[in-house]
């Protein structure tokens, strides 16, 4: 993330600005926040504006053990790292608690057309802080006969097909530089452990059904929640976590909703957990089927798999046995159906409440963003963080920024489906023909045009690695490259370019068995 906040760097701030006397802001400071809702999005929340605020303002959750929690999902990319270190969390603690296993990559499976195989890694390929002009090379080479398999330029690629991970290594010249990585866990148990840690840490949870929002009458703001059981909670800021209901954005303030089902059609789910069979896998593995997608992500306890689907192709009967029958495990429980728009809500922040989570949209769980979007709006507020005057232009800031990231992961989303041979099944004939923003249009025609790659800017998550990946993976193949790279000496590229891949086979060849890695690090469960 952009974004990199060191723990209490608001509060000292805070500090410095009273003991100066400047109290401009601080005057009308926020001083009382209230999260309604729990599960990921509340606790993560919690816990980053507990460290933040620390004594200056008190955070309250209010959440009911009667309502069932919608996981945001199990899998996570990279900048979860540096969330959990800005809360002040112990890296091997929080892997024993959450049951966690490492991520390197995302494994796709009969995407392009059936048969089908690649892999979107973490961290770059070829050697570098960057991408800049790696894909205009190695097509250039590739096109002579120069050029291996894209994946043996990348580590974190290299090491999810052999079962391997290791410690990213701080030095830039190092192949192990590459080596990035984000978390499996399971997401309940993730909730529980930020609630026993923001508790401990000052944060009140109070148990609670809200009943009843109101408003204050001249300009609409919340005022209060009122309980099931008559009790009255008020607060100057107010974080709506309460899921697909959006109780305050929507139920009260009718922020409105943009709806991508157009561009995104899956709209259901069914996710059922099964036995561990075998050594955890440092990937995410995504399966296309008739009507979307299956995953299947290794935990330390269990196996977590979900069907993803369209309503309009497939019944939720066939959808549950697909599923079932595509398990490596016996099944732990019965098949949880889950029910969804896809979409972002046309204001995350309006007036005095900001949606996290899925109160905020959904786009789907394909490439693990549902947790980072959290984050990614947690990072937001903090660098908007209101005081009591909650200005306009600091708001229309706030959703204008993550409006724009928002779109960047759709439009990358959008491209999984859009970018396929497949025409077997309804499903995949229609979104192969749908039309596409044209933010996507153009950025796939650059790339088919001459490799071209970009990012937007500052805010975007997904790299030009991961462009590459998703694009050339599912068959979109340049007509040629940059002709500027006709002129290099193409033998000499050509063993810079074979020295990088014996290097990162000598790198990952050298480096630990997943499962093997986290026992030795105090990172499995049961460990003390």
């Amino acid at each position: 993330m952009p974004f990199q906040l060191e723990p209490r760097g608001a509060t000292a701030m805070l500090s410095d600005a009273v003991g100066s006397g400047r109290e401009t802001r601080l005057t009308q400071a926020i001083r009382n926040i209230l999260i309604v809702g729990g599960g990921t999005a509340g606790w993560m929340a919690a816990a980053a504006l507990q460290r933040t605020l620390g004594p200056h303002a008190k955070v309250s959750l209010v959440e009911s053990e009667d309502i069932g929690i919608v996981g945001v999902g199990e899998a996570t990319v990279p900048p979860i790292r540096d969330f959990n270190a800005m809360i002040g969390l112990d890296e091997a603690e929080f892997m024993r608690e959450t049951k966690a296993t490492l991520k390197l990559a995302i494994v796709f499976q009969d995407w392009g057309h059936i048969g089908n195989r690649y892999v979107h890694p973490f961290g770059t390929f070829g050697r570098g802080p960057t991408l800049a002009d790696f894909q205009q090379t190695y097509f250039s080479l590739k096109a002579r006969g120069l050029a291996g398999d894209l994946g043996d330029y990348s580590v974190c690629w290299r090491a999810a097909d052999a079962g391997k991970v290791g410690t990213r290594d701080a030095d830039p010249n190092s192949p192990k530089n590459g080596l990035f990585t984000a978390y499996h866990f399971d997401a309940g148990l993730y909730a529980g452990y930020l609630r026993r840690v923001c508790e401990s840490r000052g944060v009140k949870r109070i148990e609670g059904k809200v009943v009843d929002v109101v408003q204050r009458p001249d300009d609409g703001f919340v005022d209060s929640v009122t309980l099931e059981d008559g009790r009255v909670l008020k607060a100057d800021l107010f974080i709506d976590c309460t899921g697909f209901r959006a109780l305050l954005i929507e139920g009260a303030l009718k922020a409105g909703y943009e709806d991508w089902s157009h561009w995104l059609p899956v709209n259901r789910a069914m996710a059922v957990p099964c036995a561990k069979v075998g050594p955890v896998t440092p990937y995410t593995l995504s399966t296309a089927r008739d009507a979307g997608w299956q995953w299947r992500i290794a935990l330390q306890h269990r196996t977590g798999n979900g069907y993803v689907y369209c309503s309009d192709h497939l019944s939720d009967e066939a959808a549950r046995e697909t599923l079932l029958a595509n398990l490596d495990g016996e099944p732990l429980a019965e098949p949880r159906p889950l029910r969804f728009v896809t979409g972002r809500r046309k204001k995350y922040w309006d007036r005095n409440v900001v949606s996290l989570g899925l109160s905020s949209g959904f786009i789907e769980p394909l490439e693990s963003t549902s947790i980072h979007l959290v984050q990614a709006g947690i990072y937001r507020l903090l660098q908007h963080f209101p005081d009591m005057d909650f200005s306009p232009v600091n708001i229309d800031g706030y959703n204008r920024r993550l409006g724009r990231e928002v779109e960047l992961i759709r439009d990358f989303v959008i491209l999984h489906y859009h970018a396929t041979q497949r025409d077997d099944t309804p499903f995949w004939r229609q979104v192969a023909s749908m039309p596409i923003p044209d933010s996507l249009a153009e950025r796939v025609e650059a790339f088919r045009d001459r490799a071209l790659l970009y990012q937007v800017g500052a805010d975007e998550y997904f790299s030009q690695g991961s462009w590459l990946a998703v694009m050339y993976g599912q068959g979109v193949v340049p007509r040629g490259p940059n002709p500027l790279y006709a002129y290099q000496d193409a033998d000499r590229t050509a063993a810079g370019l074979r020295h990088v891949s014996e290097v990162l086979a000598r790198t990952v060849a050298g480096l630990p068995e997943h499962e093997a890695f986290l026992k030795a690090n105090q990172m499995w469960s049961g460990q003390a």
